[in-house]
């Protein structure tokens, strides 16, 4: 399952090309089986409000990030969202996407989430 974030639209794009189960993180509140996580980044590199408080209750079910931002922001900031959740809760970033990313970012992630589940068998 990946439970997502989507402001403008680019992480729920991303999540429907992806075609694996996912739910909008305002509607997994009872969520109780394991996940992926993907966020965008608010602001300059901020973890968005509703991510936070989402994972505080959730963080033992994640099993990894994915993250949507913007180069144009510059190095650090791009994507820093999944780099702070990543470290704070010691989950794998599994992928940091330029908005919309790639068609092989979208294979890695699909590579990453089918070996999660397919351990779990």
């Amino acid at each position: 399952m990946i439970v997502y974030a989507s402001r403008t639209g680019n992480v729920q794009s991303i999540v429907g090309k992806l075609g694996l189960p996912a739910i909008a993180i305002e509607q997994a509140i009872s969520i109780t089986k394991p996940f992926l996580l993907f966020t965008y980044t608010d602001g300059l590199g901020s973890v968005p409000l509703v991510v936070e408080n989402y994972m505080q209750q959730n963080h033992t079910l994640c099993k990894g990030i994915i993250v949507s931002g913007n180069r144009n922001f510059g190095h650090s900031m791009f994507g820093r969202a999944g780099d702070l959740l990543a470290n704070y809760y010691q989950l794998p970033l599994i992928a940091k996407l330029d908005l919309r990313g790639t068609t092989a970012e979208y294979e890695q992630i699909k590579q990453f989430y089918n070996s999660i589940w397919n351990e779990a068998r």
